[in-house]
């Protein structure tokens, strides 16, 4: 489990093909502090840490979890959003977040706002029932309030703003239209969604 709030930016350093894609990936994290099994959440991706060396962790990707996440993550020089798995007791500065993704949105507007940046996003319309202005979603692993949703023939549209700090501390300060994103929906959202299908029965 965990926040959406990042805490390093790591760079994949190598891909190896074997069976999974074997990813190393430098981190400023102390690797020696790091068990082997450990969640570590990869640009929203839930993964778990196979090896360790001093300052870099290795991760397999499956190839399931390689066809629902962005197209070109993957790559050797990627950027990622990480986040070390929640402990009891710790802060919920985002909100919950598993490290599941739920679909992959397109980055289709990028304005300036004074200092911050107002990001549109498109997605397909099946995750529409799970975007409300003011609620909660998970781009790349860092929690985010949704501005504004508007539903329209080519999809969902929905708008976040990127505060300074935010921007330069995640990879979402890079973003520019074309690019695609992981997108996890807000967990109350899932279950609540769940909970009107069986009451409409």
């Amino acid at each position: 489990m965990f926040t959406g709030i990042v805490t390093d930016i790591g760079t994949i350093e190598r891909v190896e093909e074997r069976g999974d894609r074997r990813v190393t990936i430098a981190t400023a994290y102390d690797t020696a502090a790091i068990d082997l099994g450990a969640s570590i959440a990869c640009s929203g991706v839930c993964l778990t840490v196979v090896e360790t060396q001093p300052g870099r962790f290795m991760v397999d990707v499956s190839g399931e979890t390689v066809a629902r996440t962005a197209p070109d993550q993957w790559q050797a020089g990627r950027r990622l959003n990480l986040e070390r798995a929640m402990k009891l007791g710790d802060e919920l500065g985002g909100h919950i977040v598993t490290g599941h993704v739920d679909g992959i949105a397109d980055v289709i507007d990028v304005t300036v706002e004074g200092d911050s940046r107002r990001i549109t996003f498109r997605v397909d319309a099946a995750l529409a029932p799970f975007l409300a202005t003011k609620g909660s979603v998970t781009i790349d692993g860092v929690s985010l309030t949704v501005n504004a949703v508007d539903d329209a023939a080519d999809g969902t549209h929905f708008a976040i703003n990127l505060i300074p700090h935010t921007q330069s501390v995640t990879t979402l300060g890079a973003l520019d239209a074309g690019q695609a994103v992981n997108v996890e929906i807000d967990v109350l959202a899932r279950y609540l969604q769940r909970m009107e299908h069986y009451r409409g029965r």
